[in-house]
C-alpha cells in the first residue's frame, strides 16, 4: 500500500493500540507534509480539493501522541503531545523567521523565501508559499493554505480546520493583501490579487456586497464565499430588514484592483521591506 492508503487504514481502525510501526509510519507522513509533497488541499482544474486522507494523518497524530515536556531552548519547555513537536529550520531552508517569539508546528509548510515576523503561530497542515509575508501577531491555521507573494499583515487570523474532514479549510491565493486585523474564517477563498482592508471579518455566515455589480456573492460549491479575483473588500454594513433604522456588519466589495491600489500596495510592500 502507499501512503495514503496506510493513512486511510490506520485512521479507520479506531481501537488500535498504535506501534512502533504505526509512529514510522506518521513520521513519514509530517516528513511529506514538511517538504510539501503532500498538502491538505490543492487546486486542481476544476477548483480547490480538500485531501481528506491527509486531514485523517495529522487526526492520527494526536491520536496516538503522548503529552510530553519538550525543550524549546535551555530554560524553555513547553508541554505537548510528542507526535507534534514545533517545526525546526536551518540556513538552508532559505527562510527568514526574525527572532521573538514565532512558533511554527512541525507538519506545515512553509517554502523557501518566506519571511516571519515575531510573533506569529502557524499550524500543522498549513502550507506557505515561497515570497509571502507573515507578519507580527498572525496567524495561519491547521491546513490553511496560503499562496505565492501573499501578505498577511500584522494581526491577521487566517482560519483553519482539521474537522470534519471535509471541509475546506481558508484558501489566501497568490498576490493577495490580507490588512491589518482582520479576520477570514470557515472556508473563504481570497482569490488572486484580492486586497482585504484592515479590520474586515469575513466568514460563511455574513453576507459580503458587492457594490461594483450591485449585488451579493453566492455561496460557491464548499459552502463558503469567494472573494473574485482583485476585488478590495473593505468593512461595512447593512440595513436590518425587518427594521431599517438598525445595521449589521457586510463586508463590502468597493472596486477591484486598479493602478492606484497596485502603487499603494506596492508601496506598502516596500515600505515594511525596509523597515524590517
Amino acid at each position: 500500500m502507499d501512503l495514503r492508503q496506510q493513512i486511510i487504514a490506520l485512521y479507520e481502525d479506531s481501537n488500535r493500540v498504535f506501534s512502533g510501526e504505526d509512529r514510522d509510519l506518521f513520521a513519514s507522513f509530517v516528513t511529506a507534509l514538511n517538504q510539501g509533497s503532500i498538502r491538505s488541499c490543492e487546486k486542481s482544474s476544476t477548483g480547490w480539493i480538500v485531501n481528506q486522507w491527509v486531514k485523517m494523518g495529522i487526526l492520527l497524530g494526536f491520536r496516538m501522541g503522548v503529552l510530553t515536556e519538550q525543550v524549546a531552548y535551555p530554560g524553555k519547555s513547553f508541554f505537548e503531545k510528542d507526535t507534534m513537536p514545533e517545526k525546526r529550520f536551518s540556513a538552508q531552508d532559505k527562510v527568514r523567521i526574525v527572532p521573538g517569539g514565532t512558533s511554527i508546528r512541525t507538519g506545515a509548510y512553509i517554502a523557501p523565501g518566506v519571511t516571519i515576523m515575531p510573533p506569529s503561530y502557524i499550524n500543522i497542515g498549513a502550507w506557505v508559499d515561497t515570497g509571502t509575508m507573515v507578519d507580527s501577531h498572525a496567524l495561519v491555521g491547521s491546513c490553511a493554505q496560503i499562496g505565492k507573494r501573499v501578505h498577511l499583515s500584522a494581526g491577521a487570523m487566517i482560519g483553519g480546520v482539521l474537522e470534519p474532514i471535509g471541509t475546506r479549510p481558508v484558501i489566501v491565493e497568490d498576490d493577495a493583501f490580507i490588512g491589518g486585523n482582520t479576520g477570514i474564517y470557515e472556508g473563504i477563498i481570497v482569490s488572486s490579487r484580492a486586497v482585504i482592508a484592515s479590520g474586515t471579518v469575513i466568514n460563511a455566515s455574513t453576507p459580503i456586497y458587492d457594490s461594483v455589480n450591485q449585488e451579493f456573492l453566492t455561496r460557491d460549491a464548499g459552502a463558503s464565499f469567494t472573494i473574485p479575483e482583485n476585488a478590495v473588500v473593505v468593512p461595512g454594513s447593512r440595513a436590518l430588514k425587518n427594521n431599517p433604522q438598525f445595521q449589521v456588519y457586510c463586508p463590502i466589495i468597493i472596486k477591484y484592483r486598479d493602478q492606484k491600489t497596485d502603487a499603494a500596495v506596492v508601496l506598502e510592500r516596500e515600505l515594511r521591506h525596509n523597515m524590517d
